[in-house]
């Protein structure tokens, strides 16, 4: 996470050379496809993750390249999110106990893209290459509850009620649970 008393880094320092790092929130949604594709091996992934947030080929060893790749992703992507997939050494996404997802960046685009028109009147299309990744994540945590983003993660997580008289109210939630389910989730 970022501190309000201090300048957000966009620079990493390798050996004496500077680095712009492109933290742009669309560029680290792409990084994230990657990491997920399956097709790719694990040391394409790690450089082609390194020129997505360098934009350059570094001519360093493998293991250097691992290293510089976990430290971008440790130092500046923030691993630590629940959005960011961790991966291992060689790059391969670290399998994570399944628990039910209430988010998915890619599946809610649409939601997220309407919270931020209602709520700050950005238009995320038009913040292409210039929202940073972390102010990013702090304006989708602080959208208010009476976006749409919000109202679906609340239908998403909303336990059913127990007790006489509640399936009618039961089955109305499992009916909006459906309409807004991420794929491959369940709704029991």
């Amino acid at each position: 996470m970022f501190e309000l008393d201090e300048k957000l880094e966009t620079e990493l320092d390798l050996d004496g050379t500077v680095y712009p790092v492109n933290m742009a929130f669309n560029n680290i949604m792409t990084l994230f496809k990657l990491l997920e594709n399956k097709w790719l091996r694990p040391d394409e992934k790690i450089q082609q993750g390194l020129h997505l947030l360098l934009d350059t080929h570094l001519e360093i060893e493998n293991n250097e390249q691992v290293a510089v790749f976990h430290y971008l992703l440790d130092h500046f992507v923030n691993s630590d999110q629940k959005n960011v997939p961790e991966v291992d050494l060689e790059g391969n996404p670290i399998p994570i106990k399944k628990q039910a997802a209430s988010q998915d960046l890619r599946h809610d685009a649409s939601y997220i893209y309407n919270s931020f028109r209602q709520a700050y009147n950005i238009n995320l299309f038009e913040e292409h290459g210039k929202l940073d990744w972390r102010e990013f994540l702090s304006l989708l945590r602080g959208l208010p509850e009476d976006t749409e983003y919000k109202k679906v993660l609340d239908i998403r997580t909303r336990p059913y009620q127990k007790g006489k008289g509640t399936g009618e109210a039961n089955r109305k939630l499992k009916e909006a649970k459906k309409r807004v389910a991420l794929p491959g989730t369940s709704v029991e």
